[in-house]
Formats: C-alpha cells, sequence, structure tokens
C-alpha cells in the first residue's frame, strides 16, 4: 500500500513538471461567488456574505477522497452622492488536499470591487474586480516508501537512493474580473460575466527550483479564463426559472457547465424557497475531442438569510464504466446580513 502512494506521488510531481496544473472547481461556481469571478465582491443587496463550499471526491475509488474546502466572507458599501453605486471588499481561504499522499494546496486572497449603476432605478450595474492571493504547496514524504527500500523479508525497512524535492513553496497570484447585472422586478433578468485569473502564471512544480531555468516554463500554473451567461424568468410570483451556462479554459483544458435551476417560494414572510436544479459538463480531453464528463444535480434552501445547497456529481466516461461508482459531493452554507431581497445581483446558487 505504502508503495502505491509513493507511485501516486511521483506520477503527481511528474505531471505537474510535464503538464502544469489545472486548477479545482464547484459545480455550485455561485456558491463560492469570489472564487468564480472577483468581480462578484460584494455583489449582493446587504451588509455582508458569508460562505463556505466543501467538495469531496474518489471517495470509492481513493482509500482517502480528494477534497477541496473554501470559506470567504465579503462586504458591501453605498458609495457615492446618489447611494446607487457600491463598493466591495472580501477575503477567501482555498484547501485542496489529498490526504493519502499528504499532498495540500492552500490560497488565501483578498478581493475588491466598485459596481457602477448604469441607470437611475438600481438594478443595473456593471462591476469590476480585482484579486491578490497568495498560494503554498506542500506535501509530506515521511510515510512514503519506495522499491530499493524492500529489505528483503518483512517490510520497507532499507534506506532509499530516491532524491525528493523541496517539499513546501509558496507563490503569488492575481486576477481580475467584470460581471454586468440588469435584474428589474418581476421581468427577465440577465447575469453574465467573465474572469481572468492566474494573470502572471505562476511556477507550481515541486521540481522547477531544482531544474535549470529554460525549462521554468514548462511548470507554470496556466491562465484560467472563465465566463458565464445566466437568465432569471419568473414563470409567475412563486416560481423562477434559470438556465445558465459556464464555461471556463485553462491550458489545454476546456470545460462547460450547462444546465438550469428552479426556484419555489414557499413562505414569502418566512422567506423560505426550495431549488432544484440540474447540469451537464462536458470536457475536452487530451485527444482534444469533448466528451461528457458528468451529470450534476443539485437541490438548496432558503430561509431567511441562510442558503445551503447540496449537489452531487455523477461521473461519467471510462472509469465510471468500469464498475468503480465515482462522483463528487458538494455542501454549501451562506448567511447574508442584512439582506434586502429586492434586487437578487447575484444568483445564489
Amino acid at each position: 500500500m505504502r508503495k502505491r502512494y509513493a507511485i501516486m506521488v511521483l506520477a503527481m510531481l511528474v505531471i505537474f513538471t510535464k503538464l502544469a496544473g489545472q486548477d479545482s472547481h464547484f459545480s455550485q461556481f455561485y456558491a463560492s461567488p469570489l472564487y468564480l469571478n472577483p468581480g462578484l465582491t460584494g455583489a449582493f443587496n446587504g451588509k455582508y456574505r458569508l460562505s463556505t463550499i466543501y467538495r469531496d471526491q474518489g471517495r470509492n475509488l481513493l482509500d482517502e477522497p480528494y477534497t477541496t474546502f473554501s470559506a470567504a466572507a465579503d462586504f458591501r458599501f453605498d458609495v457615492g452622492s446618489k447611494g446607487k453605486d457600491a463598493a466591495g471588499m472580501g477575503m477567501i481561504f482555498l484547501n485542496d488536499r489529498s490526504a493519502s499522499v499528504n499532498f495540500y494546496t492552500n490560497t488565501i486572497a483578498i478581493s475588491g470591487a466598485y459596481h457602477k449603476a448604469l441607470n437611475r432605478y438600481g438594478d443595473q450595474y456593471l462591476s469590476l474586480g480585482v484579486q491578490f492571493g497568495i498560494g503554498q504547496r506542500n506535501i509530506n514524504y515521511e510515510n512514503l516508501s519506495f522499491e530499493d527500500q524492500f529489505n528483503g523479508q518483512d517490510g520497507y525497512t532499507d534506506p532509499t537512493a530516491e532524491v525528493y524535492p523541496f517539499n513546501n513553496f509558496g507563490y503569488g497570484d492575481i486576477a481580475v474580473g467584470l460581471n454586468y447585472t440588469y435584474a428589474p422586478n418581476d421581468k427577465l433578468a440577465v447575469y453574465a460575466g467573465a474572469a481572468m485569473h492566474h494573470v502572471l502564471e505562476p511556477q507550481i512544480s515541486f521540481y522547477a527550483r531544482e531544474e535549470v531555468e529554460e525549462r521554468q516554463n514548462d511548470n507554470r500554473l496556466f491562465r484560467k479564463y472563465s465566463a458565464y451567461i445566466n437568465l432569471q424568468y419568473p414563470i409567475n410570483n412563486r416560481v423562477q426559472f434559470s438556465p445558465r451556462i459556464l464555461g471556463y479554459i485553462q491550458g489545454p483544458h476546456l470545460t462547460f457547465n450547462a444546465g438550469g435551476n428552479f426556484r419555489f417560494l414557499l413562505d414569502d414572510i418566512a422567506g423560505t424557497a426550495l431549488h432544484l436544479g440540474g447540469w451537464v459538463r462536458p470536457v475536452r480531453n487530451f485527444t482534444n475531442k469533448f466528451v461528457p464528463d458528468a451529470v450534476i444535480l443539485m437541490t438548496g434552501i432558503e430561509y431567511n438569510n441562510f442558503l445551503i445547497g447540496v449537489s452531487y456529481d455523477a461521473r461519467l466516461g471510462n472509469l465510471a464504466s468500469s464498475g468503480r461508482r465515482l462522483g463528487a459531493l458538494e455542501i454549501s452554507l451562506a448567511f447574508l446580513g442584512n439582506y434586502d431581497n429586492e434586487t437578487v445581483l447575484c444568483p445564489k446558487f
């Protein structure tokens, strides 16, 4: 078992060296707005927003699953003489963890955005945001063993000739984003945006710090370009339908999420609503072909200022058809402080 972990670690380090990296992603992308687009910082009608999201994947394939956790807080401030414009400030923390091989990625970033009102009704905004962060990657070699450590009898107790790269490093990161909102009461609303993450394309390979300078460009974290559009159509005074699509490209990786959400108002006095939705996620694989990667189902509850969402990715493709049940579970929780629901500046799920 330990030998298998060692092979996994070496393979992972080689992948980082040769193919660079790809970001983690959330299926409930609107539940982590600061991760989706810095322009969504403070994009809500309220004073502050607290949000967390947890993703668990590969539990039935790995002894310990690969997990991603994010926590964020952002604040909205009215600015301008007429009080229509607003500014947002926030902070986000992200942790990726593969406990089986003790590999971790941590990121902490601060975000700022300005929301410019485009009309006198306060239901149309253009937002510009920027995010500055620090990332850290580390791996623990203590629990790993290699083939040359086998003592010929009962275990891997001999010394190894393997040379480990440095196991901990940090890097700076920058992201920028635009967001457009047109959300009139009881009419068709439009939300659209685009963002660019990893503007500086930082180096993220463990081996990069030991190799010659001319190979450094092989180990960068590619810029990620993302864009989304979401419509919100009120079917009646209690039901809304929100078709949406998100696409992002990062180096050779291209992914789309397409689907929709229904919101059913259950109690307008208590502010209770039910959300049900589903998406499909096609991806471009290494053969440059589009293949279906997952079908995603989501449900969510609004109660007063609390939002709780649960989604499940049912994985498709060769691994899923091999008899190993794959998937990813996400749970999100948010609290909106001093929330005013008259104009929705950012979808909730």
